[in-house]
């Protein structure tokens, strides 16, 4: 074959044929460039099918070089590569023994072992192999980016920050197809940076922002308390991303910072449709449900919830709580019982049993859970305030001094405390 009358060499064909999507001619040529093509042309090859994702063809021919000149390191590395994505950790370590600290290719058989151990989640290693390339190399921009992303992945975002930062300053604004002004915008919202954040992601254009990123800036805005913004990203955000969950809570959020509480319910319910298995999501609906004054809506929220996460303690609470404001005490008595029969005592929940037999005159029953819960909550002002007006009226004036003692060690210009204290005293 020739293209303007040159003549093609059998790997230029390959390429060509792949292109084209002829897989099967392309294998036949393949075999004739592994056969008949100079060793530069094959290199080029295998760079080339790697690159493109054809790793199997791209192994055949690294590995026929290999055959050529067994003491390339460099081919080795890249055959270590191959097979840390083909999932062969075992081989790969294999070729990467091999390579001597003097070898011209050691710092790259670091990088390649660098990323077996990452995807191993071997990440101590991981950072010792980086570290000593870039101590070996330290002004090789691979190896800060290099850092860089695995600082990042870890979520250790001020030490990534560093190497991107490096990069940006040496003019480099992408690598390896990663926008490393985005990058580094990201890593410094992440580790709560967002001054800093917001002058970086700014200057992506709307066109470039990907959903994570997109998210990302609105959350910047509204850390920033700049809720209009934040309002307007997120929402172009749900116009062309709708299934990105996150979003909903976030926008909520911002919505309910403004008293837009309606609001707010509404987005979480939109929220739900596209992930209607998160219980935070119930809690947030359940929050606003009840400052909108639909207290039983809110209840049935937090049903929601507790029904995906049964021991989730907060959950517990805020139904319990509620049930004590609508009066529903035979519900919040039944409801606690079935959650503490399985689960370990809380002084909370002892309190809330507590106030709902007092609620329905049940003082015999009242005075048990006030007693139990007294054990865990012996310095909680709010339950010694309680307790101590509980104890009184129960017609316990030994056990209601006790609390009302404990309580004015640390609220002892509480008025209305002191008289019961004198009360009590004179009982």
């Amino acid at each position: 074959m020739d293209q303007g009358g040159i003549m093609m060499t059998y790997s230029e064909e390959t390429l060509e044929l792949l292109a084209n999507g002829q897989y099967e001619e392309a294998k036949k040529k393949f075999a004739w460039a592994l056969r008949k093509d100079d060793d530069d042309m094959l290199y080029s090859l295998a760079e080339e099918l790697y690159s493109l994702g054809f790793s199997t063809m791209s192994k055949r021919a690294y590995q026929k070089l290999l055959e050529r000149y067994p003491n390339e390191d460099g081919l080795k590395t890249a055959l270590a590569d191959i097979a840390i994505g083909e999932g062969n950790d075992d081989e790969a370590l294999t070729y990467l023994a091999d390579i001597a600290p003097e070898s011209e290719a050691y710092v790259e058989a670091l990088l390649v072992s660098a990323d077996l151990y990452q995807t191993q989640g071997m990440f101590e290693v991981s950072e010792q192999k980086l570290l000593e390339a870039y101590r070996l190399a330290p002004t090789e921009e691979v190896i800060w980016f290099a850092l860089a992303e695995f600082y990042y992945n870890i979520k250790k975002y001020e030490q990534a920050t560093k190497f991107y930062l490096e990069l940006i300053k040496a003019g480099t604004f992408e690598l390896a197809k990663v926008n490393l002004v985005q990058r580094l915008g990201v890593a410094y919202a992440s580790d709560g940076h967002f001054e800093q954040a917001l002058g970086y992601l700014e200057q992506i254009p709307k066109e470039k922002l990907d959903p994570d990123t997109s998210f990302q800036l609105g959350f910047t805005y509204q850390q920033l308390g700049k809720n209009e913004e934040a309002k307007k990203q997120y929402s172009a955000l749900r116009e062309t991303n709708p299934d990105y969950a996150t979003l909903y809570p976030a926008l909520a959020e911002v919505l309910a910072t403004e008293g837009n509480y309606a609001q707010a319910l509404i987005t979480v319910q939109e929220g739900l449709g596209v992930d209607e298995y998160n219980p935070n999501l119930y809690q947030q609906a359940a929050d606003y449900a009840q400052k909108l004054g639909q207290a039983a809506k809110a209840s049935d929220y937090l049903k929601e919830a507790l029904a995906l996460e049964p021991d989730n303690m907060t959950l517990v609470l805020k139904l319990s709580n509620l049930y004590l404001l609508l009066g529903r005490d035979e519900d919040n008595i039944a409801f606690l019982k079935r959650y503490l029969a399985s689960n370990e005592s809380d002084g909370q929940l002892y309190w809330n049993l507590g106030k709902a037999y007092a609620n329905l005159d049940d003082y015999q029953a009242a005075l048990e859970y006030y007693d139990a819960a007294y054990q865990e909550l012996d310095k909680n002002s709010s339950f010694l305030r309680d307790a101590s007006f509980f104890y009184r009226n129960a017609g316990q004036a030994k056990q209601a001094l006790t609390a009302v003692k404990s309580y004015l060690e640390t609220n002892p210009s509480d008025g209305e405390m002191l008289e019961l204290e004198s009360e009590l005293e004179n009982w």
